[in-house]
């Protein structure tokens, strides 16, 4: 028997609370993605890298991960200004890693 569309939704979403709370990346500075600073948000983002000891990848690969993770997840449903201001901070993420744009 196949899940009705709102059921599929409320599966996602379970999926996505999951993933953010038990995942091997990292654990976040509470209501990071809210800020509009964007080198508080990456010097956060670095921090939470550097600390983690269950991440896989490198400190940069787990905190340009999550904010990936958080864009993809949450991007259809935020304002365009937001978006757009989720996506300028992957460029300060790379500076404060010290990372060439690509």
């Amino acid at each position: 028997m196949m899940a009705s569309t709102k059921q599929h939704k409320q599966i996602k979403r379970k999926w996505s609370a999951r993933v953010t709370k038990t995942s091997d990346a990292l654990d976040l500075e509470k209501g990071i993605f809210t800020k509009n600073d964007p080198m508080e948000i990456a010097r956060s983002l670095k921090r939470s890298a550097l600390r983690s000891r269950r991440r896989k990848g490198t400190p940069y690969q787990s905190a340009m991960s999550m904010l990936n993770f958080y864009i993809n997840r949450a991007g259809k449903h935020l304002p365009e200004t937001t978006l757009k201001t989720l996506e300028d901070f992957k460029e300060k993420l790379k500076e404060i890693f010290h990372k060439a744009a690509i």
